[in-house]
């Protein structure tokens, strides 16, 4: 059975933020930039930091597969049920889920190729395809959470309900393994 890494870079986010589905996302997104930053931090070192590397490597694993999930499976139908036309949000929730699946097999390429740099104890510098597709991931997700924390979560503050909000809450601490009671808002 696989332990839980213990994370030195990437802050884990209080169970309790869940209740604020919303403000969950949010701080997810910072996350995000985190293992933006420690991916640019890896591509460009002389020798290879296997402690960020294991971390990313979890991050893009497991955390961001859950957080894409969170946003194609609830807050992106819900967005779409409840925006109005003025909101103009399908163009921009279909071109953010194209860039998902962009990124996840982008994240997966990174998942194999930095597990693959730490067992040999190379630095993705060495590898320069490797180390473009690290900068490149780093660069179009922060395009990306630009696009989410800017556009899709004010207008996803504005539009979704408490019911909503409450259902949002569940699914996503169903998918983390926590328990938690959510009151039905109004």
């Amino acid at each position: 059975m696989k332990t839980a890494l213990t994370r030195r870079y990437i802050e884990a986010i209080p169970d309790t933020l869940l209740q604020e589905p919303l403000n969950f996302i949010f701080a997810d997104h910072y996350r995000q930039r985190v293992v933006c930053t420690l991916l640019e931090e890896l591509a460009d070192a002389e020798a290879l930091d296997a402690g960020k590397a294991e971390e990313v490597v979890d991050f893009l694993a497991n955390d961001m597969a859950r957080h894409v999930r969170d946003e194609e499976e609830d807050l992106f139908p819900l967005l779409r049920r409840r925006c109005a036309s003025e909101d103009e949000i399908e163009a921009i929730l279909d071109q953010l889920a194209g860039e998902h699946t962009a990124d996840e097999r982008l994240g997966r390429d990174l998942v194999v190729a930095l597990g693959a740099l730490s067992a040999a104890g190379t630095a993705p510098r060495i590898r320069p395809k490797v180390r473009q597709k690290m900068l490149d991931f780093a660069r179009r997700q922060r395009r990306h959470l630009m696009v989410e924390n800017n556009i899709v979560l004010p207008i996803a503050r504005t539009r979704l309900g408490g019911a909503d909000l409450a259902r949002l809450a569940r699914r996503m601490a169903v998918r983390r393994g926590v328990v938690m009671a959510v009151a039905e808002g109004g």
